[in-house]
């Protein structure tokens, strides 16, 4: 890494990161960057490694001051695919015509950066009564099971403690600054197995074909609407996302057949009730047409909800007075690591503009970069004056 600018210059950071081959769950020297930065400023960092999962927890200031502001993100990726789809190489965080491109450009090393800039240059210039806190996973994109998860058992056992937390995902679809996530649907998979018995084609009563009943209940669970929607969210859904019998014969009535569907749902369901009604909807379907289904169920989070107030209000203004757009309050989009975090603090999400995250050229506008930067840097000021 070269030397600390001052004021820490978050698109510098943001390539750094990015030339890190960061892919979940490598370290990839991503956080050893972090680290060496943040260390640099006087934050106290420990590294809070889990598994095969590397994580970094920094705090400047106190610990366990009742105004502890977090900040969590990650600096794993998913895997770039084919280099030579590519304009640029994958980490070589190329820029051109205002906008760097690499893995994690959007998603979410550009996040972490700006944050790391913004807190390394508010603690030097006015440092606040109270502590700065960075919870960086490597997990995000993986199992998420020994990331920010890992992070917070360890604050819960080292008496480490945020009051609030933002986290840096990419958060506006179009323009930045347009929304800030105050919470999130829940999200399941569930996998379904129908058991019948094999047999010729030509012979149906020696056989008991399991396919019509997995179609007639992915038609049923597909077709049954969970709910209108709540003021916070969108209606829940169910996608049937795999039917597979594995069956290359046109004459052999398959013996079992798979099928895969994955639920959205709004704080009206848990995942454990959404799980019961599957099953009871497999049971009466089985019993129907005299086979066997099984249902094997898994929860990655349920919804939530940060109802708006403080901490929303006080990202919003920072996020209008620098972009002059007021916010959204949104819960759309997929799951993030805001779903663990909200056990611990009150939580929401501001970020980037995220239309290329995990695609190829992945990029993000050097401009926003600065932008998001200015957007913290102003979070943190309003929260500790």
């Amino acid at each position: 890494m070269t030397a600390l600018a001052d004021p820490l210059d978050p698109v510098r950071l943001t390539a750094e990161l990015v030339r890190c081959p960061s892919v979940t769950p490598e370290e990839g020297g991503a956080l050893a960057l972090l680290e060496a930065a943040l260390g640099a400023a006087g934050f106290v960092c420990t590294r809070v490694d889990r598994g095969r999962v590397s994580n970094l927890f920094a705090r400047w200031g106190a610990k366990g001051h009742p105004r502890s502001f977090g900040f969590n993100g990650h600096t794993d990726v998913v895997p770039p695919g084919d280099p030579e789809d590519w304009a640029s190489p994958p980490f070589a965080a190329e820029i051109r015509a205002g906008k760097l491109y690499g893995r994690g450009a959007c998603d979410m090393k550009s996040g972490v950066a700006a944050f790391v800039a913004a807190a390394v240059d508010f603690v030097r210039e006015s440092p606040p009564d109270g502590a700065v806190i960075l919870a960086i996973t490597g997990d995000e994109e993986g199992d998420a099971t020994d990331g920010t998860a890992a992070l917070l058992d360890w604050m819960e056992a080292e008496g480490e403690r945020m009051s609030c937390c933002l986290v840096g995902e990419p958060t506006c679809p179009e323009r930045m600054g347009e929304m800030i996530k105050i919470g999130r649907r829940g999200s399941l998979n569930a996998f379904f197995t129908a058991l019948g018995r094999q047999g010729h084609s030509a012979y149906l009563g020696r056989a008991r074909n399991p396919i019509p009943a997995l179609v007639r209940l992915m038609d049923r669970l597909s077709s049954h609407r969970l709910d209108e929607g709540t003021e916070h969210f969108d209606p829940s859904t169910l996608s049937v996302v795999t039917f597979d019998t594995g069956n290359p014969a046109t004459n052999v009535i398959p013996a079992s057949c798979r099928a895969t569907a994955n639920l959205r749902f709004n704080d009206l369901h848990t995942g454990a009730a959404l799980v019961d009604w599957m099953r009871r909807e497999a049971a009466a379907t089985a019993e129907a047409f005299g086979i066997e289904i099984t249902v094997e169920a898994r929860i990655s989070g349920e919804a939530f909800l940060t109802p708006p107030g403080p901490l929303s209000a006080l990202v919003s203004e920072a996020v209008e007075a620098e972009t002059g757009l007021r916010p959204t309050l949104s819960t759309t989009g997929g799951t993030s690591d805001a779903r663990f975090v909200k056990d611990h603090c009150p939580v929401v999400e501001f970020g980037l503009v995220g239309r290329s995250m995990h695609q190829v050229d992945e990029h993000v506008d050097v401009a926003h970069i600065h932008a998001l930067k200015a957007v913290y840097g102003r979070i943190l000021r309003s929260y500790f004056a």
